[in-house]
This record gives structure tokens, C-alpha cells and sequence, in this order.
């Protein structure tokens, strides 16, 4: 519990307007609080997320409506084919493009499959704090592993008091049921970024609920100083090429799009150390190298699969061109004609 908490607490009861403040009721409140949280508050897992972790998207179907059954299948696939863990409706998996509820029906989906969620970690950043807390209690309620917190993304510009309340909302709105906080750090789509003197501020104000970050920025002297601020603070960079690394202990995985479709070459690269395999997992990466990522991971998935509806996008997304999808395609084959070995 943090210090704001019990003093809230203390001031509801009247004892906190008229007293001067002593540690004898600070005390008071933690002892107060400890009764609370022992009837109504579940501990926090301790077990975080490592590994291969794929950015997994979200089917869409013809009414522009998520196709909660078709990405539940490709999650299953996923977890059986390399994957140690999934990030569900991130950046990949569209999830600013949907609606509270839609995002909600998705993840209630995800709990109901059987799927293992102490391997998944669920994006539930928004611009207004109320829908961030929304969703990440619901994550928090359905036992994920994690919240991906984004930024609040509209106002740019803001001082990291802003920010921190933002964080701060949420924590103290689901401190009755815990769940593990992953920052998402991705300026260029957020505008805003979770700089590392703010993570150390988040690290001493939140203690343990801050418990990794996301680096989209492709910036990996970012990412190794964030990594550095604790041992207990995980980083996963968005690209399988910083996988010796993370063998190596500096990381604690990656998140990536591109697992969708190469998980099982990533995993051998994490698992074993395999070069060739890891060539293979970043050749088929750079195949998007100057194309629409997320559309172009869903038109790869699409023939991998054989189901031309995973070359849906929600708008403002669209369709990925046809000579970008036959190049992608035709660059996809020939790695996987390879058989690395």
C-alpha cells in the first residue's frame, strides 16, 4: 500500500483533519489497510513474462467486428509453435483501432479459450485515463499476466506529473486485484515516451507493479539503459535480432510482430542459441522493411494459413498493396525453403 492511500483512508475516519502527522498513524492506517487488504485484496503474481513473445494480431471479421474465435486459434497455434508468451492487442493487434467493449469482448474471450493467461500480457493504454483503468481491471479480474500500458497519446508535450498521475490512477484502481504493469514505450506512435529518469520515478513511487517495459522505439541505447535501472525491471525490445542479447541476461526477451509468422525459428534462436535459425527469424523480419508492418503481417498470415480473412485490417488501417503482398509472399517461401536444419 502507498503512504497517499493511508492517509485517505485516515481522513475518511476523521482522524487524519484535526491530527498532526505522526508515524504512530501512519502505522495506524498500514495496519488498518492490512485488515482491508487481507478480506478483500488478492496478492500480486509474482511471475513475470520472458521469452519469445509475440505481438499477436487480431483477426477482423466482414463487419469490421473482431474475430475473437479465429485469433484465439492463432494464439493456440502460437503457444504450441515457439512462443512463450503472447502480447495481446498491442500495437500489431490493433487495439486503439477498437472500442472499449470490443477490446474487452476480445480479451473475455482469450480467458474463456483455456488458453494459458499466465502467458499473456493484454495492451490497455488509452488517451482517457477512466477507459486505461477500465481495461485493466478487466485484465486484472480475468488473471492476465500483465497490462501493456501505452501513454495516454493525444496531448504531446505533457510534464511527467501528468504522467505519473495517469500511472497512478491505475494503480491505485486496481489495488484490490494487482496486476503486473508493463510500460509500452513507443514515441513515435504514442508521441510520448516513458524516458528513463521517469521509469526510476515510477520504480520508487509504485514499487513492484512496475514491473517491465516494451521498447518499440528501435532505440537500443534506450532500451540497455532501461534495463538498467534495476535487475527486477524487464525489457523486451519489439525486434527477435536483440535475441543474443537477451540470452546473454540484458533482456529478458522480445515482443515481436513478426513471432506471428517466425516464432518457431525465434524460439530455437532464444532456446539454444541457434545463428542460423535467428538468421532466418530476422531475413523474414526484414522482408517489411519499408511496408505497412501490421497489414503486411496479417497478409503473411493469410497465406501461411490459408484464410484469406486474416488480410483484414480496421480502419484507419487498410488493405496491404497487392505487389507489396506478392513480394513479401514470394520472400517468405524462399527463407522458408531453406529448412534451416
Amino acid at each position: 500500500m502507498r503512504l497517499p492511500v493511508a492517509a485517505t483512508l485516515l481522513k475518511g475516519l476523521g482522524c487524519a483533519r484535526k491530527l498532526p502527522w505522526r508515524p504512530d498513524a501512519v502505522k495506524l492506517g498500514a495496519a488498518m489497510l492490512g485488515m482491508l487488504a487481507s478480506k478483500d485484496e488478492l496478492p500480486m503474481t509474482t511471475k513475470t513474462m520472458h521469452g519469445v513473445i509475440a505481438a499477436i494480431a487480431t483477426a477482423v471479421d466482414a463487419n469490421g467486428e473482431p474475430d475473437s474465435a479465429r485469433s484465439v486459434a492463432l494464439a493456440r497455434y502460437l503457444l504450441d509453435n515457439g512462443c512463450d508468451g503472447l502480447n495481446v492487442l498491442g500495437t500489431t493487434g490493433e487495439a486503439t483501432s477498437f472500442s472499449l467493449e470490443q477490446r474487452k469482448r476480445v480479451m473475455s474471450a482469450y480467458a474463456a479459450s483455456g488458453l494459458p493467461l499466465d502467458r499473456m500480457m493484454v495492451g490497455t493504454g488509452a488517451a482517457a485515463a477512466a477507459d486505461a483503468i477500465a481495461l485493466t481491471k478487466h485484465a486484472a479480474e480475468l488473471g492476465f499476466a500483465g497490462a501493456l500500458v501505452l501513454p495516454p497519446f493525444y496531448y504531446k508535450g505533457v510534464p511527467d506529473d501528468g504522467l505519473v498521475a495517469y500511472v497512478d490512477a491505475i494503480v491505485a484502481a486496481t489495488a484490490a486485484r494487482p496486476i503486473p504493469i508493463y510500460l509500452y514505450h513507443f514515441p513515435a506512435q504514442s508521441g510520448l515516451p516513458w524516458h528513463v529518469a521517469m521509469i526510476r520515478r515510477l520504480l520508487d513511487g509504485f514499487g513492484g507493479r512496475i514491473v517491465g517495459l516494451k521498447d518499440s522505439s528501435g532505440d537500443m541505447d534506450f532500451a540497455r539503459a532501461a534495463a538498467g535501472v534495476s535487475p527486477s525491471f524487464k525489457v523486451f525490445p519489439s525486434t527477435e535480432a536483440a535475441l543474443p542479447q537477451a540470452r546473454s541476461g540484458l533482456f529478458a526477451g522480445c515482443i515481436s510482430a513478426t513471432a506471428n509468422l517466425n516464432a518457431d525459428l525465434c524460439a530455437r534462436a532464444w532456446r539454444s542459441g541457434d545463428a542460423a535459425a535467428l538468421a532466418e527469424a530476422v531475413a523474414i523480419r526484414k522482408l517489411f522493411d519499408g511496408k505497412q508492418l501490421v497489414p503486411g503481417v496479417k497478409a503473411l498470415l493469410a497465406h501461411i494459413h490459408g484464410e484469406p480473412q486474416w488480410g483484414r485490417v480496421a480502419p484507419p488501417l487498410s488493405a496491404f498493396p497487392v505487389a507489396d503482398r506478392a513480394a513479401v509472399v514470394a520472400g517468405y517461401d524462399r527463407v522458408r525453403a531453406r529448412q534451416v536444419a
